[in-house]
């Protein structure tokens, strides 16, 4: 009987992830030549890595995929988030393979190159998730290189040299540059997306990184959707006349972004405008409110986290990007936590007693995710209802 054959590993790596610690992970090059660096982040979605490579949130960060498909089902023109990707790069288990979805109009790796995005396969990804897990995620370089030839060193020095996103506000650079008005409704299948229809409630969204998806999901739930940039001044959000304030999901440290935004959240609750915040819009609240916000060790990423509504008992399954989290001890008496992660216990959900006004931190629109939390929207709905 002859001896098993050896693996051959003779070929050179044509991509390196190389993290600030000095750790040098090899492997194959997909997408576009070229290098970035950011947050090294992971997550455990199954699906949906369009929208989460487009999701504005994760602007400055570099995604580790841990599900060993990514790409299978090709990529299109409707799953995206926002026009330009906002991630700087991905790391995927295996190659990507050919598209086996009849929506598909090209494969991930061209979609990654026509981005000019550099992705790196043949990583542990799940060994890589249990580092980040434990030591928290780390800044990083991903380069892509056809010849191979990589200045290690010099890698090595610009991963550490990165700041990070502590102290950054990333919710300029993703926001749009002027007011605009939305009325894409939700995506059927044979009709992809509709168009609003009789809308009842004018609704400002105050864009920190606004996903599509969530402004589809309010103009399904009867709104007329404006929306402004991230630093639009009290005055800009009013001369609409709205019935109620989106405070939009985005990037970055929450801390640096208040700078500007808090202000403006402040003034509004005063004039007992409802509100309702997602993500970011969620700790931008609390700051307003007075409240702290702090970087998490490892961030909740992915399309499964369990969060109980603590008004009901019942318990979610959500969508969740977010890297920084509000500090329950922080909280104003007059504030009401309303949901916890059954995960960590982190805050999840906040309500202001006697204000329409309410947030919580993961992602109610589900895309990617479960849409157990649609409520919601109906939620924002009702309080404009009931002042209207």
């Amino acid at each position: 009987m002859s001896a098993p054959q050896a693996t051959n590993h003779t070929h050179a790596p044509t991509a390196l992830l190389v993290l600030g610690d000095g750790t040098v992970l090899k492997g194959r090059g997909l997408g576009a030549e070229g290098k970035a660096v950011g947050e090294v982040c992971f997550n455990t979605s199954m699906t949906g890595y369009q929208e989460i490579m487009t999701d504005p949130s994760y602007a400055g960060q570099i995604i580790n995929f841990t599900f060993p498909h990514i790409g299978n089902v090709g990529a299109n023109v409707e799953d995206i988030e926002t026009v330009t990707p906002a991630a700087r790069g991905c790391v995927l288990a295996t190659d990507i393979t050919e598209p086996s979805s009849w929506r598909a109009l090209q494969s991930f790796d061209e979609w990654l190159r026509r981005y000019n995005l550099p992705a790196i396969a043949g990583i542990d990804t799940r060994r890589l998730t249990r580092r980040i897990r434990d030591g928290g995620a780390p800044n990083g370089v991903i380069v892509h290189r056809k010849d191979g030839k990589f200045d290690i060193p010099a890698l090595i020095a610009e991963a550490k040299a990165w700041p990070g996103l502590e102290g950054m506000d990333l919710a300029k650079d993703v926001s749009c540059r002027q007011t605009y008005h939305w009325d894409e409704n939700l995506w059927a299948l044979g009709r992809g997306y509709g168009k609003a229809a009789d809308p009842r409630f004018k609704v400002v969204a105050i864009d920190y990184g606004a996903k599509r998806n969530i402004l589809r999901c309010l103009t399904a739930a009867g709104c007329d959707v404006t929306v402004v940039p991230a630093t639009a001044t009290t005055d800009d959000v009013l001369r609409h006349k709205p019935d109620g304030v989106f405070l939009a999901n985005g990037p970055g440290d929450p801390a640096a972004t208040g700078e500007y935004a808090v202000p403006v959240i402040k003034d509004l609750m005063k004039r007992d405008i409802p509100i309702f915040g997602i993500c970011l819009g969620h700790q931008m609240l609390a700051l307003a409110l007075g409240g702290k916000t702090e970087k998490m060790a490892r961030g909740h990423r992915g399309a499964n986290h369990p969060v109980k509504d603590l008004t009901t008992g019942k318990v979610e399954i959500t969508s969740q990007n977010h890297g920084f989290c509000v500090v329950r001890e922080s909280l104003p008496a007059s504030v009401k936590v309303t949901h916890e992660s059954l995960f960590d216990g982190c805050v999840e959900g906040l309500e202001v007693e006697g204000k329409p006004v309410f947030s919580v931190q993961y992602h109610p629109e589900a895309s990617p995710g479960p849409m157990d939390s649609h409520y919601l929207f109906h939620r924002f709905v009702e309080k404009m209802e009931k002042r209207k």
